[in-house]
C-alpha cells in the first residue's frame, strides 16, 4: 500500500488531475479548490533573502511584501521558549536558557512524552472522545485505552495516513491483533442515542438513521474538512456532494455495532467470557434477593468465580463488530427490535428527504463520486462493512484534501488562525486559503515526508514567521486579523494547559502518564487535565465555564469567552484557593524573585516591586497576605496568555 515519497506524489497529483474540470452544466456543484491536486511551484522572489529560514518564511515574505508590510522582529529567546513548551507540551518549560537556536529545544520537546499528551487533547476534540456515558448506554469504563492510544501513536509519530487507517479499520489489518482495537474508538466512542424501543418501529429508525449522520459527520469533517451530512436529505447545495454519495458511505455504518471487545487472544478471551456471564446472573439474583434473605453464599461464588478464572479482569476495547442492522417490528408484541445480523453488510436505500421510512434504490457501498479512484470510478467498498476500503481511499484517493486538512490543522494551533480559517470547513461555504500555493507546498512536502507530523512541527516551529514577536503596532494597525503573518498572535491558553500550568507553578502537577480518568474538579485530583473525566450527559461544571466543548460534537476550535463565572473562579473556586495557599506558602520562604521566577520566568520589573513591597508592608510574615498575592498572579493574565 504504501510508495517511495517521490512515487506517492507522483501519484496523488495524477490521481486527481481531472477533478477541476467539473461543468455547471452537468448538474455538478463548482468543484471547491480543495479537491484539485496538489500544485508545487518555485519560492516567490523576496527582497529581504536575509529573513527567510525554512521554505515557509518565501511564501509569507512575498505576500507581506506586496502589501508594503515587514515581519516584526524576533521574540525575545525566554518569550519563544514558553510559546514553544506551551504549543509542543502544553507546559510551561522546565526551565530556561539563553540559546536563541530553537531548532534543539523543538528536537527536545518533541521527544517529550508530554508532546503526545499534548496535541491528544487536539485531536479527541475532533474525535468527540469521551469518558463517561449515560447508564443507559453500553459501558465506556475502557475508554481511556482509546485516548492513551492516541498519546502513543503521536509520540511514536505514526505516520498520519496510518493513523487514519488504524482508527477505522485496525482489525482488518494482518499485523494487528485483539490488543490493537483501542485504535477502534474513534467509532466505538461514537456517540449513541437514547431509543425506547416500546415505541413502533418508524419512530426508532429515525433515531437509528441520526446515528449513521453522526459517524458520516464525522468521518467528512475530521479527515475531509467537509460537511457530508448536509446530502442527507438531498444532494449538497454546494459542494459536488449529491445524496447518493451520503447514502454510500452511511451503509458503511449500517454494517458495524459498537461492542466492548477483549485485548487478548479469543482463546483466553472465551473462558472470562463465560465467567463474565455466570457472574452477571449471579449478581442479578442477589439484586432480586438481597431484601428478602442472606445472599453471602451467592457473594462468595461471585468472588471465587472472580478469583479462579484467569484474566477476569482484562481490559476491553471500545470498537466495532461487523454487523448489519436493521430496524424492525417485534412479531409478538408491541415496539422495536434491533436485528442485528452478525457478519453480514447491507447497502442502504436512498431514504427521500432524509426520511428512514420513505425510501428509495438501494445505494452500494462507495466512496465518494468526487474523488475517482485508478479505475476511474469511485472505490467500491466489498471488504465486510469497507471500513478498511473507506480508509484507504481517505489516505489515497483524496490524499491531497486529506493532507491539506491535517496540515491546516497543525498549522492553526501553532499560529491562531489557519491558512484556511475554517478547519473542518474545506467546501465552497469554508473561507479560501490566505496562502494557496504555501499550503500546497508544504502539503506536498509532507506526504514526501513520510506524513509525518512531527516533521511538520519541526518545519513550522523552526521558521522565521513563527518565531516572531507578537508586538508589532503597523502590522496590528494594517492587518488587525494577521492574514499575513507579520507578527505572532498573543493567544490565551486553553483551559488544560492553564490549570496545568498553575498545578506546576505550585509544584502540585503529577505528570504520571496514561490510565483511568478522574473528577477533574476533586481537589486531590493533581493529574494534567487531560485526565480528567468528561461527561456528555452532565460537564462538570470547572470545564463548562471554561469553554471546554461538548464531548458529543466534533470540535475542530476552541471557542473563547470572558465571561463573570471564570473570573469568580478566578477568585473564588476551592481549586484556585488551594493552589493559592500552596504557592504562597513556598513564596514565603523563597521571596518574590523565586516566584517571578517560576511563574513568568522573568525577574520582576521595578513597578511589581514597589507595588508587592508595599502590599507586604507590616505583613511580611502573614500566610493570608501571601495566599492572597499568589492567587493574584496565578489570577492574572499573564498565566493565561503566550505571547
Amino acid at each position: 500500500m504504501r510508495f517511495s515519497a517521490p512515487q506517492t506524489l507522483t501519484l496523488l497529483l495524477l490521481a486527481s488531475g481531472g477533478l477541476a474540470l467539473a461543468k455547471k452544466d452537468e448538474g455538478l456543484k463548482p468543484v471547491p479548490w480543495s479537491f484539485a491536486p496538489l500544485k508545487r511551484v518555485e519560492l516567490p522572489k523576496v527582497k529581504d533573502t536575509a529573513w527567510p529560514k525554512t521554505r515557509i518564511d518565501f511564501f509569507i515574505l512575498a505576500k507581506m511584501e506586496a502589501a508594503g508590510m515587514k515581519p516584526a522582529p524576533r521574540a525575545e529567546a525566554h518569550v519563544l521558549q514558553r510559546r514553544l513548551s506551551f504549543d509542543l507540551t502544553g507546559l510551561p518549560p522546565s526551565d530556561m536558557s539563553d540559546e536563541s537556536d530553537t531548532s534543539d529545544q523543538v528536537r527536545q520537546l518533541l521527544a517529550s512524552p508530554h508532546y503526545g499528551e499534548r496535541w491528544a487533547r487536539h485531536w479527541l476534540d475532533l474525535a468527540r472522545y469521551v469518558d463517561q456515558t449515560p447508564d443507559w448506554l453500553d459501558s465506556t469504563k475502557y475508554s481511556y485505552l482509546y485516548r492513551d492510544w492516541v498519546v502513543q501513536a503521536l509520540n511514536e509519530d505514526m505516520p498520519y495516513d496510518r493513523f487514519v487507517v488504524r482508527q477505522l479499520a485496525t482489525d482488518f489489518l494482518p499485523e494487528c491483533g485483539p490488543k490493537d482495537r483501542v485504535a477502534l474508538g474513534f467509532i466505538g466512542l461514537s456517540p449513541t442515542y437514547f431509543k425506547e424501543l416500546q415505541l413502533p418501529p418508524e419512530i426508532i429508525k429515525t433515531t437509528v438513521a441520526d446515528e449513521w449522520e453522526e459517524h458520516v459527520d464525522a468521518i467528512g469533517r475530521t479527515f475531509l474538512g467537509l460537511t457530508l451530512a448536509c446530502a442527507r436529505c438531498h444532494d449538497h447545495k454546494s459542494d459536488p456532494i449529491t445524496a447518493q454519495d451520503y447514502y454510500a458511505l452511511a451503509g458503511v455504518f449500517a454494517s458495524v455495532k459498537l461492542a466492548e471487545l477483549p485485548t487478548m487472544e479469543e482463546t483466553l478471551w472465551k473462558p472470562v467470557e463465560k465467567a463474565r456471564a455466570e457472574v452477571a446472573a449471579l449478581e442479578k439474583q442477589i439484586k432480586d434477593l438481597a431484601k428478602k434473605k442472606p445472599v453471602s453464599e451467592l457473594e462468595a461464588k461471585v468472588a471465587k468465580i472472580k478469583s479462579t478464572t484467569p484474566h477476569y479482569n482484562m481490559l476491553m476495547a471500545n470498537a466495532v463488530e461487523e454487523a448489519a442492522l436493521f430496524v424492525v417490528k417485534k412479531e409478538k408484541e408491541h415496539g422495536t427490535k434491533l436485528d442485528y445480523k452478525m457478519g453480514m453488510a447491507r447497502d442502504l436505500e436512498l431514504m427521500k428527504r432524509g426520511n428512514p421510512n420513505d425510501l428509495g434504490d438501494a445505494v452500494p457501498r462507495r466512496f465518494l463520486s468526487a474523488f475517482p479512484s485508478k479505475s476511474g470510478l469511485p472505490r467500491k467498498f466489498s471488504t465486510g462493512s469497507g471500513r478498511l476500503e473507506l480508509a484507504q481511499a481517505l489516505v489515497e484517493d483524496a490524499a491531497p484534501l486529506t493532507a491539506r486538512v491535517m496540515v491546516n490543522r497543525v498549522w492553526k494551533h501553532h499560529f491562531g488562525r489557519g491558512l484556511v480559517d475554517t478547519p473542518s470547513e474545506f467546501g465552497n461555504l469554508g473561507e479560501a486559503p490566505t496562502h494557496p500555493e504555501l499550503l500546497d507546498d508544504l502539503t506536498g512536502r509532507f506526504i514526501e515526508h513520510g506524513w509525518s507530523i512531527k516533521w511538520l512541527h519541526r518545519e513550522i516551529l523552526n521558521s522565521a514567521t513563527w518565531q516572531q514577536s507578537s508586538v508589532a503596532a503597523e502590522s496590528e494597525q494594517r492587518d488587525p486579523e494577521n492574514k499575513l503573518y507579520a507578527r505572532m498572535q498573543r493567544r490565551r491558553l486553553d483551559w488544560e494547559a492553564w490549570r496545568d500550568a498553575i498545578l506546576t507553578a505550585t509544584g502540585q502537577i503529577d505528570l504520571k502518564l496514561g490510565g483511568p480518568a478522574s473528577t477533574v474538579s476533586d481537589l486531590k485530583n493533581t493529574r494534567r487535565s487531560l485526565y480528567g473525566a468528561s461527561d456528555r450527559q452532565d460537564m462538570d461544571p470547572m470545564l463548562r465555564i471554561h469553554d471546554v466543548p461538548d464531548p458529543g460534537a466534533h470540535n475542530p476550535w476552541r471557542t473563547e469567552t470572558i465571561t463573570p463565572l471564570q473570573g469568580l473562579f478566578a477568585l473564588n473556586s476551592p481549586f484556585m484557593q488551594q493552589q493559592a495557599d500552596v504557592l504562597g506558602q513556598w513564596a514565603m520562604t523563597k521571596g518574590v524573585l523565586a516566584v517571578y521566577t517560576r511563574l513568568f520566568h522573568r525577574n520582576p520589573a521595578l513597578k511589581e516591586e514597589q507595588a508587592t513591597k508595599a502590599f507586604f508592608t507590616g505583613r511580611e510574615k502573614d500566610a493570608a497576605a501571601w495566599s492572597q498575592y499568589a492567587q493574584a498572579l496565578l489570577a492574572g493574565n499573564e498565566m493565561l496568555f503566550v505571547d
